[in-house]
């Protein structure tokens, strides 16, 4: 049987937990929930005990469950940790690593996937200190859902409203997902920029963060692929169950591609120069005019990838557009031999942002996706490969 550790926060919202528990046990999943101070003033104890079979937990201080470290062995012990609604205030502990009660301890000590749907006035989730807070814990590797849009209990209408239980339980498919449906599969993904050296202390490089292609390489190892990650240089943790491989520039990314191979499938996300430069063995000093930068092509990865012997059934190229997205995609995948090419709009804060809205340009057309977080993009990108294969 699947275990949710389900954290209540302390809003309005904290009576859909009542039908989010009862949903999940007519799923068959065991339920097991914390609430905070502020939740119990919403939803009784009681309530949620009969509802989801379990005792439920408010104190770190409960002496007979603290003597085998209780909150340690719950934030153990389940599948995964949900909280619902996470509050402005729970954010923000979340992101600060505080741990000042039972619901934020357990965040701080587990070590499985946690999944937060938020609730709040639309002015706090909108405020920068808040998407602030969100921005850093989907880095962290925290699943953060974005807010439903509507009316709200304090008359205002916007982004802010809880998912609906239902939504927050769908989401949990990927976390409960039996039949890994990629097993025996290799799938080599490629995330990040590439650094191009100019001379011992200078490059030139790109803003892409490796989210995105991070957040599908962590998607595809859940559905039970064999995951072999190519990295230009970023700052993020590795998902887990992937193999990574760090690089730094074009050339020692193709030949990391290379490889890699056999795989099923590549799917390759980074953002690759496409020039290098006659590299100074010195630094170079500035002077009265600016140095010349003598700049030759990178080798086309996506490119030499399609057109190998060892191709994979399936190649996903990316393509970042900031005019005329789906025109150039829609020439890049013909001119590059992809059988798909991710396109999206760089024009804005998508290259370092937390979310991404994509078109989906195969042979038989263009898919039109929503924005969605880029942990949502990387599902269902990995979704659609694996019924692909």
């Amino acid at each position: 049987m699947k275990r949710i550790l389900l954290i209540v926060g302390g809003g309005i919202a904290a009576y859909k937990a009542c039908e989010f528990v009862r949903l999940c046990r007519k799923a068959g999943i065991s339920v097991k929930c914390v609430l905070t101070d502020g939740a119990q003033h919403f939803v009784t104890p009681m309530t949620l005990a009969a509802l989801s079979e379990n005792q439920v937990y408010t104190t770190l201080w409960d002496l007979k469950d603290e003597t085998e470290m209780g909150h340690i062995q719950l934030s153990r012990e389940a599948d995964v940790i949900v909280v619902a609604p996470a509050t402005a205030d729970l954010l923000a502990k979340m992101t600060a690593g505080i741990a000042d009660d039972l619901a934020t301890t357990l965040l701080l000590a587990t070590d499985k996937p946690v999944v937060a749907a938020p609730a709040m006035n639309v002015r706090m989730w909108l405020h920068p200190a808040t998407q602030r807070n969100v921005t850093q814990l989907r880095s962290d590797g925290v699943t953060v859902l974005n807010p439903d849009e509507g009316s709200m209990a304090c008359g205002e209408y916007g982004p802010g409203r809880l998912p609906e239980p239902a939504a927050i339980l769908d989401h949990l498919h990927n976390h409960f997902r039996v039949d890994k449906i990629l097993a025996n599969r290799h799938i080599l993904v490629t995330a990040g920029p590439t650094h191009e050296p100019i001379d011992p202390v200078r490059y030139i490089a790109n803003r892409s963060s490796g989210k995105q292609g991070f957040a599908i390489a962590a998607a595809l190892a859940n559905l039970g692929a064999r995951v072999t990650l190519v990295s230009g240089p970023v700052t993020l943790p590795t998902p887990p169950g992937v193999t990574r491989i760090d690089i730094e520039t074009a050339q020692e990314m193709a030949n990391a591609v290379a490889t890699a191979l056999p795989a099923d499938a590549a799917v390759m996300v980074a953002a690759v120069g496409d020039w290098r430069a006659e590299t100074a063995e010195q630094k170079l000093k500035k002077g009265e005019t600016a140095p010349t930068l003598h700049l030759s092509e990178n080798p086309d990865i996506l490119a030499l990838l399609s057109a190998s012997p060892r191709r994979p059934k399936l190649v996903v190229g990316f393509a970042a557009e900031t005019e005329r997205v789906i025109e150039h995609a829609t020439a890049k995948r013909l001119r590059k031999g992809a059988d798909w090419i991710v396109a999206n709009d760089v024009s804005g804060d998508v290259m370092g942002g937390s979310d991404n809205m994509v078109h989906l340009v195969t042979a038989d057309g263009v898919e039109d996706w929503e924005r969605m977080p880029k942990d949502q993009v990387a599902h269902k990108l990995a979704e659609r490969i694996a019924h692909a294969l």
